[in-house]
Formats: structure tokens, C-alpha cells, sequence
């Protein structure tokens, strides 16, 4: 996986964010594995997807972190500090654009009524692994039914206002019904921890059938953004065979060609995949995805130097992603072109700016001022990181490195501070 579609780990400062703890307990030696994916593309295919019904529910969109938790379960919950998880497996199990945001309407509604609130007192005082069990679908309902039934009827009131069909939530609790009958040890995640009830059911049905909006088409634009986050999906998570399968060679959509480009990517069919996302480049010039896409081929390809110009190019139309910012970066000094060093350091920054806890980053950062010969910020960089991931005792220590050699007073000298700090109280 290119580096912006890796699956990182939980963070420790997620972790608490999230009103939870990964620890280690007697007897329950960790947690379900969750990591997570960071792709400009899906995250603003969210974003979009979001936007006109956190807007309705009189959130700012700007505040809504969202998470995409790479599991094939049909999941999605609300944590504290409003940050949206969804997971992968509903997002390719979705037939269409109004099923995801009518499940993101729904979730807003949990975030509307107060319900995180309420959820929160509730696990005061529990133990870490109660928590997690709650907050990651174990038996135990987090959510009450009057909760689910509340929530089901501020989504269809942020779906009308937002203009849009609640089929596509209608159809999602339809999936959900056949689920039920399901033993509970082999029922969906997303079923245990959203209550199911025949009422739910018959008021989505209802607000259907009586709705003016029911038979709005979704926009094209909208729909034509989850055709391609379904294929981006299932290109880099199922086993190419089955992806080649899928998107036959004879289906000429966008979808199917990005779908296929991108198993031929995982195959190292390197010319194939290239082919492939000239021909859609040739048709769609003002797409960024298509140049980072190159770019990742041909980083992943070990052609890092010729993966600077594609990145280059994705960043004249999204200069605010730092993603992609920071894969430019790490093929700028993987060229180790002396040259180069200046400008990876000024792309680096620039992305720490909006992902300040992404230890990659933090990691690359270290390395562009070691080429400089910045022995204070290389330390300070990765005491960042090690905060990051949760070496506390290491953070410590290059904190106090750097404080050793950065100015007193300085902006660098009070952040080496905080570190040791937050790695002390953690």
C-alpha cells in the first residue's frame, strides 16, 4: 500500500480522544486489532457525503474528524470529540451513495440528541476492557433502543433538510432485519451495537412512502464519488484476482479501469497499471486522485524520481493535502538528491500543519533535518514520534536531547517541554 493507505494503529492521544484505553489486561491481552485508512480521496468522499447533513443538524463540518477503520464489518459509531468511524466493509457493501449517508445521518443524530454524553456517564467507572467492549460492538448494547428510535428521526429530518432520500437508510436497517435473525455470536457489529426493532423499521418505511423526496435521484457527482471510493476500496483490500474479476477488462468505466489499475499495481504489473491511469489522465486532466495514483505506482515501483512530478501535479489542484504532501516528501528524499532536501523539509512542514499526529510524518521530518545537520529539531522530531506511538520513556529522553541544544525559550525549547510532560502523564 502507498504510504497514504497504510493501516496505522490507534494512537495514544486517539485513544483518549475516543473516551477509551488500549491496555493490557489479565487475561484479555489486547483488543481487536483497529487500525485505520488515510486517503485524501475517501476522506473527502465522506466529507462530501457529510457536509449537507451535519449542516442540517447544525454541526460544523470543519469540526467532524472523520476515521475510516479498515474492517470488513458492517460497522459505524460516533466517539467523543465528534469524530465519525466507518468501516470499510460497509463502505463496500453500500450499493449506492444514500445508503452511507443515510447510516452518516443517523450517526449524526446519536451526535445531536446528546447521546455520547449520556454513553459517557454511563462508562464512568468502568474498567478499560468494558470499554472497549461497548465502544467496538461487544454484546452489550451502547446504544438503548429509544436511543436508535430518536436517532432514526433526527436523521430523516437532517435528510430532508439536507435534500435528500431516506430510502438509502431504509434500505440499510432492511439489511440489518435479515441480519437479526442471525445467532447474536455471529450477527454484524453495527447490529449489536445499534438495537433493531420492528418500529424502527416500519417508521423508515413510513417516512418513505410519504415522502416527497423518496424518488429523488442522488446528484451524479455523489454518486459517481462512491463509484469510486467502492473501487479504490476493493482495489487495494480484496486480492487482486477477485478485483480483476469484478472489473472485468471489457467494462470500460472510470471505476472499473481505477479498480483494475490498482490491482495491477498490487501485482507489480507496473506498465499495465501505468497504462491503465494515463488513459483516465488523458480523459480526466484536472484530476488530482489519477496523479497521486501515479505517484504511488511509481514510488511503490522503487521509480521515486520519477514519482515527483505526478505528486507534484496532484498538489497544483489540492495544495492543502497534506497526504499527499507527505508521500512527495518521502520520494524527495528517498531520490537523495542534495537538491531536494530543501524542498521535502518545506513539504514536511506544510503537512504537519493539518497532521500534526501522524508519526510518518514526524518520522520523514527527522530525516529531512538530519540531511540539514539540525541535530535539535531531528531530536524534537522524534520525541514527536515516539510520543505519537505510545514509547514514552523514549519520548522523554529525545526531548531532553533537544532541549539540550534548542535556544532557551524557544518555540522548539517549550514544545520539548510539553513532551516530557504529556509522556510523564500518560
Amino acid at each position: 500500500m502507498p504510504a497514504r493507505f497504510k493501516t496505522p494503529k490507534l494512537t495514544a492521544r486517539l485513544l483518549a480522544a475516543c473516551c477509551f484505553v488500549l491496555i493490557t489486561l489479565s487475561g484479555y491481552t489486547s483488543a481487536k486489532a483497529i487500525s485505520f485508512i488515510r486517503d485524501t480521496e475517501i476522506e473527502n468522499t465522506i466529507r462530501l457525503f457529510s457536509a449537507p447533513i451535519f449542516e442540517a443538524a447544525g454541526l460544523n463540518i470543519a469540526d467532524i474528524q472523520i476515521h475510516i477503520v479498515n474492517d470488513p464489518a458492517l460497522n459505524a459509531f460516533v466517539a467523543a470529540g465528534q469524530r465519525l468511524f466507518i468501516n470499510t466493509g460497509l463502505l463496500m457493501r453500500a450499493e449506492h451513495a444514500g445508503q452511507v449517508i443515510g447510516v452518516i445521518a443517523h450517526e449524526a443524530g446519536h451526535i445531536s440528541g446528546g447521546h455520547l454524553i449520556r454513553l459517557h456517564e454511563n462508562l464512568r467507572g468502568s474498567t478499560a476492557k468494558a470499554v472497549l467492549t461497548t465502544l467496538f460492538g461487544g454484546v452489550a448494547a451502547h446504544y438503548t433502543r429509544s436511543m436508535e428510535q430518536a436517532a432514526d428521526q433526527a436523521a430523516v429530518n437532517f435528510l430532508d433538510e439536507a435534500g435528500y432520500s431516506g430510502k438509502g437508510l431504509a434500505e440499510f436497517l432492511g439489511t440489518l432485519s435479515k441480519e437479526e435473525a442471525l445467532l447474536t455470536g455471529s450477527q454484524d457489529i453495527y447490529l449489536r451495537s445499534h438495537p433493531l426493532t420492528r418500529d424502527r423499521i416500519k417508521f423508515m418505511n413510513d417516512h418513505v412512502a410519504t415522502s416527497t423526496l423518496s424518488d429523488k435521484p442522488l446528484p451524479t457527482d455523489v454518486q459517481e464519488a462512491h463509484d469510486r471510493m467502492r473501487a479504490k476500496l476493493k482495489g487495494f483490500i480484496n486480492p487482486p484476482s477477485r478485483t480483476l474479476r469484478e472489473y472485468k477488462a471489457d467494462d470500460p468505466s472510470f471505476s472499473a479501469r481505477y479498480a483494475r489499475a490498482i490491482a495491477y499495481k498490487l501485482l507489480h504489473q507496473i506498465d499495465t497499471s501505468l497504462a491503465l491511469i494515463d488513459g483516465l489522465i488523458a480523459e480526466h486532466p484536472n484530476d488530482p486522485f489519477l496523479y497521486e495514483l501515479k505517484g504511488d505506482v511509481l514510488q511503490d515501483a522503487g521509480r521515486v524520481a520519477e514519482s515527483i512530478p505526478p505528486y507534484n501535479k496532484a498538489l497544483e489542484f489540492l495544495p492543502w493535502a497534506a497526504l499527499i504532501r507527505v508521500n512527495l516528501a518521502q520520494s524527495q528524499l528517498e531520490a537523495k538528491d542534495p537538491a531536494l532536501g530543501n524542498a521535502a523539509l518545506e513539504n514536511l512542514l506544510q503537512a504537519v500543519r493539518y497532521e500534526p499526529e501522524m508519526p510518518l510524518l514526524w518520522r520523514l521530518l527527522a530525516t529531512a533535518y538530519a540531511r540539514g545537520g539540525d541535530q535539535a529539531n531531528v531530536m524534537l522530531a522524534l520525541a514527536e514520534e515516539a510520543l505519537l506511538t505510545g514509547k514514552n520513556s523514549e519520548a522523554k529522553q529525545r526531548a531532553a536531547r533537544a532541549l539540550e541544544m534548542l535556544p532557551e525559550g524557544s518555540a522548539g525549547a517549550r514544545r520539548a517541554q510539553d513532551i516530557q510532560n504529556a509522556a510523564k502523564n500518560e
